[in-house]
């Protein structure tokens, strides 16, 4: 069942991004407009586009939550292995995405520090900015 709704989930996620959706939408609302005098812009004339958007939305939010969650998960999964092949690299933040808020605001701290102050790194991505 994952693996059905997972293909399923990523076929729509990619096609809904591209311009050829954008346009069906439009088409759509177009059409919908368009109708207005035709149904003398009556409630259920209404009803119809407001149930629609509805429904795309309700469903499209889960989408695009799957899409992300398996995005960051393999950028995540990407990161602890650069992490665990990189000999200087320090393995204990392999999984750090599984602390609290509290506890990667603490290691992102302690890692500004170990950068330096304000002005070396600020030195540094002026130095960066200048290779480009």
């Amino acid at each position: 069942m994952d693996r059905i709704f997972t293909a399923f989930a990523h076929r729509i996620a990619s096609w809904s991004g591209q311009p050829a959706a954008f346009i069906l939408a439009v088409l759509v609302i177009l059409g919908w407009i368009v109708t207005g005098p035709i149904f003398h812009y009556s409630d259920t004339w209404q009803l119809i586009i407001n149930t629609g958007t509805t429904i795309v939305t309700f469903l499209m939010v889960f989408l695009i939550q799957n899409a992300q969650n398996r995005d960051g998960s393999a950028i995540q999964a990407k990161m602890d292995e650069l992490i665990r092949a990189i000999d200087t690299a320090r393995n204990e933040f392999i999984g750090i995405e599984h602390l609290t808020e509290a506890e990667l605001e603490k290691i992102k701290s302690v890692l500004e520090q170990e950068c330096g102050d304000d002005m070396t790194h600020r030195q540094s991505i002026d130095r960066l900015i200048r290779r480009l």
